[in-house]
């Protein structure tokens, strides 16, 4: 018997043998009346045993049939194998038209012995950081290096955006590697679909912020280090960014991976895609079905702006070069031609700006102004940062250099001694020491 039906067999027994009243009764037990005269009725007819639910040990009129359950079960194992709980109602609700809860979807699991994929863990204590009120006003976006494809193809890394206020996943795309041109492939989908973001959230990567301890003389001069070649776009963008100081700091894009780890994998396993061009392909559909389950309404409107014009030209490398005297720079092994300007000029010894875009592009400024273009020749161009940028050359990072403090001192030791040396080499200053001393000169009086 139940907890329930407990108490029920020594209340009849007293009200049949006169020690108390069915209004009594009915009152402790919680029913009427009329209901305690019907239960003192099975106690003559059966006894205490027949106050148990009638019930009790027969199958249910609400159990799933034969057929479904055998059905779900065998495309547990074999097409949807290694889904969780929820994923797999899902898909038998779209795709097989078996509209079942997730419970009934666990239990035919644990019927076969498959233990969950996911273990439940109890829910920890922590501190809730409040979501922004707009779209747009904070963007979080990470790496995550994983086996993707599984055993189909390479191990990838995926790298992706998403809104903290409204929980939506802006991009996603698949690179070998957490590097430059991945993250400009994000901030530029991130851009050209919604608009340019507020303030970016993301981790101490060298790709998104400055994280070595070297000071070039020119950034002591400044009091500030210089940015990274994707922090100089975001400050030519106007976006700022925030450092995490932990990855549960940026948890948001932190649980989106555990997500995608579980349905995106099973999603391309069901695909059997198994290259990163397909992977990147299938990318857009999931997206769009990821954000219609879970993306939720801000509580304010939308604060993403408008890109600028010169919105392609500004995502990419920029390097300082001098144009050659054929009117030409260099940019590693590219060439880049120069055409004469207006009334014919030379840009000869010319300090230009030169930029390599996101799509392969090589484009030359001076002032401001567009003065030459090349094309990518390379289908599959990568960019990639290059030696030199806005700094000299020879003030540019190099590993294990010199401290803050010891580098101003290096340097006008390097100073103090280099000039003179210099000067003695010098082939004017040469000859001037083999002329005839001047008359009046100490060593014309000398001799």
């Amino acid at each position: 018997m139940s907890r329930k039906e407990l108490p029920r067999p020594g209340l009849i027994q007293a009200a049949l043998t006169g020690r108390i009243t069915n209004r009594e009764g009915a009152a402790a037990l919680g029913v009427t009346p009329r209901q305690f005269q019907r239960l003192k009725q099975r106690v003559r007819r059966g006894g205490p045993l027949a106050l148990r639910h009638q019930g009790r040990g027969q199958p249910s009129h609400r159990r799933l049939p034969v057929a479904v359950r055998g059905q779900v079960q065998a495309l547990l194992q074999d097409r949807y194998a290694g889904f969780n709980d929820t994923h797999l109602t899902e898909k038998l609700q779209e795709l097989h038209g078996l509209t079942i809860s997730r419970e009934s979807v666990r239990r035919l699991r644990v019927a076969l012995g498959w233990p969950a994929v996911h273990r439940r863990r109890p829910a920890q204590h922590r501190t809730r950081r409040p979501r922004e009120a707009a779209a747009g006003q904070l963007v979080q976006l990470d790496g995550s290096p994983f086996a993707w494809l599984e055993d189909r193809g390479p191990t990838l890394t995926l790298l992706g955006a998403i809104d903290d206020a409204t929980s939506e996943v802006l991009a996603l795309h698949f690179r070998p590697t957490e590097d430059l041109h991945g993250y400009a492939t994000i901030l530029h989908a991130v851009c050209t679909s919604y608009g340019l973001p507020v303030m970016l959230y993301g981790d101490g990567i060298n790709i998104l912020v400055r994280n070595d301890a070297h000071w070039t003389l020119h950034e002591q001069l400044a009091g500030a280090q210089g940015p990274t070649r994707l922090g100089a776009v975001l400050k030519a963008l106007g976006i700022g960014y925030v450092r995490a100081s932990s990855p549960q700091a940026k948890g948001r894009v932190e649980r989106l991976w555990a997500t995608l780890q579980d349905r995106l994998v099973s999603e391309l396993r069901l695909r059997r895609i198994a290259t990163a061009e397909a992977a990147n392909a299938f990318l857009p559909v999931f997206r769009a079905d990821f954000n219609r389950r879970f993306t939720r309404p801000a509580a304010a409107p939308a604060v993403w702006r408008r890109v600028p014009p010169d919105f392609d030209w500004l995502i990419g490398c920029r390097y300082e070069r001098v144009a050659a005297r054929d009117n030409t720079v260099r940019l590693g092994s590219r060439i880049i031609d120069i055409p004469p300007g207006r009334g014919r000029r030379s840009f000869a010894h010319c300090r230009v700006e030169v930029r390599e875009l996101l799509d392969g592009r090589a484009v030359v400024f001076y002032h401001g102004q567009l003065v030459a273009q090349q094309l990518s020749l390379d289908p599959a161009f990568v960019l990639r940062p290059r030696p030199g940028g806005a700094a000299r050359a020879h003030d540019a990072p190099r590993p294990g250099g010199p401290t803050r403090t010891r580098s101003i001192t290096a340097a006008l030791a390097e100073l103090a001694t280099v000039i003179p040396q210099r000067r003695r080499r010098h082939p004017w200053c040469a000859s001037f020491s083999a002329r005839a001393p001047l008359p009046g000169s100490s060593t014309s009086r000398r001799a």
